[in-house]
């Protein structure tokens, strides 16, 4: 049944779901976009203040004109540190945390603020490309490619 302690560790979890959630967002849903990422820039990661580029400005317009300035924010960042750049340990201070975009995912009902220089991969479909891929064993040719 598991190693030392996981039947205890399973009542515990399963006491802890019955309990009523008293989940709280640390900002207002109806505060503008950019308040709520400088909310999150300064109170979670220690930033003095965010700064928005051009794009991540035009896209704030775009997506409150289009009503989803009431969405929540998932900040897309390195993990390497607090801030946007990765060199910086611990607990950086005196900081500005550059915003380059904003992108939404609106079926999952969220905006996420895109942080320094990053990469994104884009969602994978449900069913791999690599299934269509075939060798011919004579010919040696592939299919399925393109």
């Amino acid at each position: 049944i598991g190693g030392s302690g996981a039947t205890d560790l399973a009542r515990a979890v399963e006491k802890a779901c019955l309990q009523k959630p008293d989940f709280k967002f640390l900002y207002d849903l109806q505060l503008p976009i950019e308040e709520k990422i400088r909310i999150i820039a300064q109170k979670i990661y220690g930033a003095d203040d965010i700064k928005l580029s051009e794009m991540a400005e035009k896209r704030i317009q775009l997506f409150t004109q289009q009503g989803f300035n009431d969405l929540p924010i998932c900040m897309a960042k390195t993990h390497l540190s607090l801030s946007h750049d990765p060199s910086l340990k611990g607990c950086p201070k005196n900081f500005i945390l550059p915003i380059r975009d904003i992108r939404a995912s609106i079926g999952a009902g969220f905006l996420y603020p895109l942080v320094g220089e990053m990469s994104t991969i884009p969602g994978l479909p449900t069913r791999p490309c690599f299934y269509d891929i075939d060798i011919d064993p004579i010919t040696e040719e592939i299919y399925g490619l393109f």
